[in-house]
């Protein structure tokens, strides 16, 4: 007669959420989604040996959650305008160059031309 193959118990599974005194779950930290490392990025570019206070990154931050939401309702309200559900490259292009002023207006778009050409060919 063989002997039988004894298993190890298995450790009991740890949970993902720890638990505070009394039983309550704690509550991991919200993710909060930022601007800031891209506008390091571009500043080390522009200027490799410049830095930026936290408050100034935080104003910088302030205005581009502006002008995404500014550029998104005017592209929202230009697909709305041609009855149509989809939002494409066009009403985005559109909605730039109405929102931003001048030279600005034709930097971005030549920007956002070359970018959405480099998506598309990878």
């Amino acid at each position: 007669m063989a002997p039988k193959k004894i298993k190890a118990e298995k450790a009991p599974a740890k949970t993902a959420v720890a638990k505070k005194e009394g039983g309550k779950k704690k509550k991991g930290k919200k993710s909060v989604e930022t601007y800031k490392i891209y506008l390091c990025k571009v500043l080390k570019q522009v200027h490799p040996d410049t830095g930026v206070s936290s408050k100034a990154m935080s104003i910088l931050n302030s205005m581009m959650n502006d002008m995404f939401d500014k550029v998104a309702t005017e592209a929202a309200r230009l697909s709305r305008y041609t009855k149509k559900p989809t939002m494409t490259s066009r009403e985005i292009q559109t909605a730039v160059r109405l929102v931003l002023p001048g030279e600005l207006a034709k930097h971005a778009v030549s920007e956002g031309t070359k970018a959405v050409t480099k998506f598309t060919s990878a």
